[in-house]
């Protein structure tokens, strides 16, 4: 049997700035048993390795539908983070993956989906958005609800008008006072509230951003009469191993690492290290 903690070989194939600190790397293994064959749930992560550095979590951000390559987006704050950012392409970087649970998918079909990111917290949906995309007349009403401190920091803005095609896409930031040409909202993301056409009949409900967001977005819903057990919430821990074994992921008695990083919010909300935004970046 395989080590699992040893880390399989891949190859930078492009890099995209996405903003001043965030950029998509796309990725592809260099083992040829491994080429073609990588498959993974939307919402899932894999730990990524600087071969003599370190290795982090990072959520897989590609469309499910291609298995010769993925991506991941990483935002460039902590220490290792910001050693990704050197990475170009013919680069080598170590993979071990994917692992956790996904994003509601099947369970959504038939049903509306509200889809609420902050910032960075888009990244993990992209590959659910995909998903639905793909399959749109086995889901109801789409909508998302998008912020970021300000229109500069958005991700993926190149796409928002396709996905406008197919559903809802409302926007809201910060603080737009450097973008004169901003026509969308200000303000948190909750305030999209307002705007949005979802309720709690046959919603699933997708959020991922700051944990403080989510709490937000979590009790904002249940305000709404949304119950808590509709919306799933993907965390992020600091982790070593990814399988279960060295419990720096624990929050009560469930691991991220595999029994998440999605959770409906109510098998989370009451645990002794509930969502409160206290999460230290890698």
């Amino acid at each position: 049997m395989a080590n699992p903690l040893i880390p399989h070989s891949a190859v930078v194939l492009d890099v995209v700035a996405e903003n001043a600190d965030t950029s998509t790397f796309t990725l592809q293994f260099t083992e040829e048993e491994k080429k073609g064959d990588f498959a993974f749930q939307p919402g899932q992560f894999n730990m990524l390795s600087m071969f003599g550095v370190g290795e982090a979590p990072i959520s897989i951000s590609s469309d499910g539908c291609s298995p010769d390559t993925f991506t991941h987006t990483i935002r460039h704050v902590g220490s290792l983070t910001k050693m990704f950012s050197r990475l170009k392409k013919g680069d080598l970087i170590g993979i071990r993956g994917p692992y956790g649970t996904g994003w509601p998918i099947d369970e959504a079909r038939g049903k509306d989906v509200l889809i609420v990111a902050g910032g960075i917290g888009l990244a993990p949906l992209r590959p659910a958005i995909y998903e639905i995309l793909r399959n749109r007349g086995d889901y109801g009403n789409v909508e998302l609800l998008y912020g970021a401190k300000n229109p500069g920091e958005m991700l993926f803005t190149r796409y928002f008008d396709d996905w406008s095609k197919d559903f809802t896409v409302h926007l809201t930031v910060d603080d737009a006072s450097e973008h004169a040409d901003w026509a969308h909202g200000t303000g948190v993301v909750t305030k999209l509230f307002e705007m949005m056409d979802s309720t709690p009949k046959d919603t699933v409900v997708m959020t991922c951003g700051p944990e403080i967001m989510m709490k937000y977005v979590a009790s904002g819903l249940q305000q709404r009469g949304f119950d808590p057990s509709q919306t799933f919430v993907s965390l992020e821990r600091k982790m070593h191993c990814g399988i279960k074994k060295c419990g720096r992921c624990q929050v009560g008695t469930s691991f991220v690492c595999q029994d998440g990083p999605v959770f409906p919010y109510s098998a989370v909300a009451n645990q002794p290290a509930k969502i409160v935004g206290a999460l230290g970046r890698v």
